[in-house]
């Protein structure tokens, strides 16, 4: 299942509003959750669920141990057991075939590339089982005891197939003691909308411009203007759609009581490359930050082969392909080129040059996530510059802007944060602010839901992009 799809807006979603709402029990809540979570999952994975259920339970099971041998040294045998039994799936699904294919390319072998088909959503919920079991280890959060309330954080069907990254210890007191006000609930439902919207209404037609430019079969033949615009809309394209998810996914938890972290903050007004990825992504980011870059290696912490390490890392888990591990690496260079140039020099720069130069180094980092044939991205960097003996413009890209130029503009226009600095604008000026807003709030929502309705009624299979990681 996808939220963007009509089913789920006007059945599986009420469905399961209905029962969770007809009991204040949390026992029966939290069953309610677990029900719909495994049909969520089953309706596009049916296979995946055992897989699911037993990751959730063997590791159930090494935090149990855990917590049994707490403070003696057998206590570090079941945390390098879950470790090597989660990122063994992990590799096993993702990365098998990726690794026999290039050791067939480096040695003289021929070994059979095993075809796995890969399973929805194990790189979001193998690492949140990680978080568990090393804060459970380092004593961060207690044990869960329950495996059904385990069961639940792991597979809690708004966030387990394309995140965000939920932490344990962001939802440990809320699985037994949760409230859904009706503050919650509206906030819940609204930004449930505006990321039905993200997808829809943005995120979905600017990808329509996306494979007229970029994934055009003769590339080459693409102009300098018309790979530039390209690559822009797939950037706005990438933030539109997995924020839009997120955004799906923290609405639903605030109905259901629970406060996700925030996964996304705006991130194309940042300043450096390192403010872009403290907006983006943030759950992913703060992963590898706690559990990576400040981790003893070999017994102590090595600042560079940790940051390595982190970026390297970084692009491996959006995908088994080379292009991923480049495009780790090229954002890793620049926050460590940051790094050495301190804070304090990088704040004294003028703010042009600083957005110009992080705006550049966004765009070409998102080419490198496009293309995954290195013969393509290849052909895309010389058309960056017309070294590929392509035009400078072309009528068809002019067209192509022309008749979108609205759907770019709000693109560009709603990657900034106008709608919270209007909300706090109109409370400011207006003695009625909040109702003005509230009003606002009420005609937005039904206004957006109805046109993501219309544009769904004809829409073929619309999957979210972060759905393939």
């Amino acid at each position: 299942m996808v939220f963007s799809d009509l089913f789920v807006l006007y059945v599986f979603l009420p469905l399961c509003m209905v029962f969770y709402f007809l009991t204040k029990n949390i026992r029966y809540r939290n069953a309610v959750l677990i029900v719909f979570s495994i049909i969520f999952y089953a309706w596009g994975e049916m296979l995946g669920v055992f897989l699911l259920i037993g990751s959730i339970l063997v590791n159930f099971l090494f935090g149990l141990l855990i917590d049994k041998w707490r403070g003696t040294k057998l206590a570090k045998l079941p945390v390098a057991m879950s470790l090597v039994f989660s990122l063994g799936l992990l590799c096993m699904f993702k990365y098998s075939g990726f690794i026999v294919e290039n050791l067939n390319a480096i040695l003289p072998v021929d070994l059979p590339v095993p075809k796995v088909t890969l399973p929805l959503g194990i790189s979001f919920y193998t690492f949140q089982i990680i978080s568990y079991i090393m804060d459970a280890y380092w004593g961060k959060v207690k044990v869960q005891r329950s495996f059904f309330k385990f069961m639940m954080y792991v597979s809690l069907f708004p966030q387990l197939v394309a995140g965000p990254i939920v932490r344990y210890s962001v939802v440990e007191q809320e699985i037994d003691n949760r409230v859904s006000s009706i503050e919650d609930i509206s906030e819940g439902i609204t930004r449930f909308i505006v990321g039905l919207a993200k997808k829809v209404i943005l995120a979905n037609n600017l990808y329509t411009i996306v494979e007229a430019t970029l994934g055009s079969s003769v590339l080459s033949d693409l102009s300098v203007t018309g790979t530039w615009y390209g690559v822009i809309v797939y950037a706005m394209y990438v933030y539109f759609d997995f924020s839009g998810y997120s955004d799906m996914a923290i609405g639903l938890g605030l109905i259901f009581g629970f406060h996700f972290n925030e996964n996304f903050r705006y991130p194309f007004i940042c300043r450096n490359i390192t403010e872009f990825w403290q907006r983006w992504h943030i759950s992913l980011g703060s992963f590898f930050r706690d559990y990576l870059l400040y981790v003893p290696i070999f017994g102590k912490r090595r600042q560079y082969l940790s940051l390595f390490l982190v970026w390297f890392s970084t692009g491996i888990w959006h995908g088994a392909s080379w292009n991923f591990i480049i495009w780790g690496l090229y954002f890793g260079l620049f926050i460590f080129i940051e790094r050495k140039i301190g804070n304090k020099r990088m704040r004294k720069a003028p703010s042009v040059l600083m957005h110009i130069y992080n705006k550049l180094v966004i765009i070409i980092g998102f080419g490198i996530f496009y293309f995954e044939d290195m013969g393509r991205l290849g052909t895309f960097f010389g058309n960056l510059v017309g070294a590929n003996g392509n035009a400078f413009t072309d009528t068809v890209v002019q067209t192509s802007f022309t008749n979108n130029l609205f759907l770019v503009a709000a693109g560009i226009l709603f990657c900034c944060p106008v709608v919270p600095k209007l909300k706090e604008l109109i409370e400011k000026k207006q003695a009625n602010g909040c109702a003005v807003t509230g009003t606002l709030r009420i005609i937005s929502n039904v206004t957006m839901l109805t046109v993501c309705s219309i544009m769904l009624v004809n829409a073929t299979n619309n999957p979210f992009l972060y759905w393939r990681f």
